[in-house]
């Protein structure tokens, strides 16, 4: 059976239509890898255009990004912008300490990370005014897709993923900066993005299709199994038992004689390159190199003890297996859910302790680990690294920003100034950008935009934030609608 719809955004029965980067090639019986990774890189190929040069201090250096989600919104007042002399209802519970870095200091909460900043910059001044009222899923949608959405309801919750979302930004960078490697090219794990019932929503590829996608890793087990990790399941990755490498091999040939024999499919399918895209996917499976990044039992004792032996660590770790052996975009989100209480980060209630037995010290082990590990295998020249959260708390405890109950240990969510950890690929190291104010209620100085953030990823990867892409009905849409964060990158 040969199906080939229309173009994105238009109808099947529009003239002059030709196939798509959705468009499906299905020869019966014939495709021993079905609907998978031949025909995702078929559709990938198909579309895939390097934008313009655009050149400047950090454009392409990067090969791969790992975005660390905070899902929740961590407090910066708690972490790593601590303030003193303010009244006991904004001062953290926490001790400030010093930090590598002379005159910069963290709280207690992260001593392992205090001696690793010399290889980050932390930018204090994230800020943005919310759409409605900032609840976790709309201030989601906007840090992993650019763009706010047109549905909000009175609590700031959206809608369900659909097929009109934008993209997540790992989607656009895998659809123009495809690996060159046999290897999966977008990876989220340990869960999906989620508040109360709305879950993977600006976690998907959106009005891309299907074909950009994350690969998605949700191990079995509940949020609060710290051995999740250990439970990976990808089957979709090995060779079943009674298919041997070779026997593979043989019906890939036999798909090649029918081919031949087809000339019409040929035709159909001249400009996508099939064949290559078939022998991608095959060598991916063959290969073993994706299922190997993903056996973290390949790792020492120590090393798994230095991240952290629960799910954020061990994620981390993966992180940096999967990047490794090529992987493109890995997304690690943090695995509680973002409106719950034990172990996340949205501390409305029982902040002190809740932080310092089960947040904080996961973020801190973790994040340290990742940065020296990158380093030390010289991964971080051509790896970025983002640690950012949808928000920050409020500077004042036991009040309502959100609609949200709050006691007097903790923090209502706070869109207005946070902060962000980035790292590698060119940018500076050792470096604050921005500052907050003298109760981290506001940017003091350089603020930055969510937008900007996602643009300086894309610039990292040599892709012009203001590329265009089309939506599903076919309107042009940049990337995001920003410019890169000024300094960011060694000159």
């Amino acid at each position: 059976m040969l199906v080939i719809p229309g173009q994105l955004g238009k109808d099947v029965c529009d003239k002059n239509v030709g196939p798509s980067r959705r468009d499906l090639l299905r020869v019966g019986g014939s495709a021993m890898l079905g609907m998978g990774l031949g025909t995702m890189f078929d559709l990938q190929n198909a579309v895939a255009k390097g934008p313009e040069a655009v050149g400047g201090p950090g454009w392409g250096k990067a090969k791969s990004v790992i975005m660390i989600f905070l899902q929740g919104g961590p407090s910066h007042l708690d972490l790593w912008d601590p303030k003193e002399n303010v009244p006991d209802n904004i001062r953290s519970p926490f001790q400030p300490i010093s930090t590598k870095l002379p005159g910069v200091q963290f709280t207690e909460m992260l001593p392992k990370l205090a001696q690793v900043n010399d290889k980050i910059t932390m930018i204090r001044s994230m800020s943005y005014t919310p759409k409605g009222l900032f609840n976790h899923t709309a201030a989601i949608y906007q840090m992993m897709t650019g763009y706010t959405t047109d549905k909000v309801s009175a609590s700031g919750q959206l809608e369900p993923p659909t097929p009109k979302d934008f993209p997540n930004f790992g989607s656009n960078i895998i659809r123009l900066k495809p690996p060159t490697e046999p290897m999966l090219p977008l990876v989220m794990m340990p869960r999906p993005l989620q508040e109360s019932n709305v879950v993977g929503k600006a976690g998907t590829a959106g009005f891309l299709g299907r074909a950009y996608d994350p690969y998605y890793l949700y191990p079995e087990g509940d949020d609060m199994n710290m051995n999740k990790m250990d439970n990976i399941r990808v089957d979709d990755l090995k060779l079943r038992p009674e298919v041997y490498a070779t026997r593979l091999q043989r019906r890939a040939r036999l798909r090649d004689s029918i081919n031949k024999g087809m000339p019409q499919i040929e035709k159909a399918v001249k400009h996508y390159n099939l064949n290559q895209s078939y022998s991608r996917a095959l060598d991916l499976v063959i290969s073993g190199r994706a299922r190997e990044a993903f056996t973290l039992d390949q790792e020492s004792t120590a090393m798994r003890d230095r991240y952290g032996r629960n799910t954020f660590g061990q994620s981390l770790l993966l992180a940096r297996r999967l990047v490794e052996a090529g992987t493109r975009v890995v997304e690690v989100v943090w695995p509680k859910v973002a409106n719950s209480d034990n172990h996340s980060w949205d501390v409305h209630s029982g902040l002190t302790k809740r932080m310092k037995t089960q947040s904080a010290p996961m973020l801190d082990a973790g994040l340290s680990a990742l940065f020296s590990d990158l380093d030390e295998r010289g991964l971080l020249d051509e790896t970025m690294v983002v640690a950012i959260g949808e928000f920050g708390r409020s500077p004042q405890r036991g009040v309502s920003t959100s609609g949200n109950s709050n006691t007097s240990d903790g923090r209502d969510h706070w869109p207005y100034c946070y902060t962000a950890c980035v790292a590698g690929a060119g940018v500076h190291q050792g470096r604050i950008h921005g500052a907050s104010d003298k109760t981290g209620s506001g940017p003091l100085n350089d603020p930055v935009h969510p937008g900007q953030l996602l643009a300086s990823i894309y610039h990292s990867f040599g892709i012009a934030p203001d590329t265009i892409v089309y939506n599903h009905l076919n309107q042009p849409r940049e990337l995001v609608k920003a410019e890169t964060i000024p300094g960011l990158y060694q000159a």
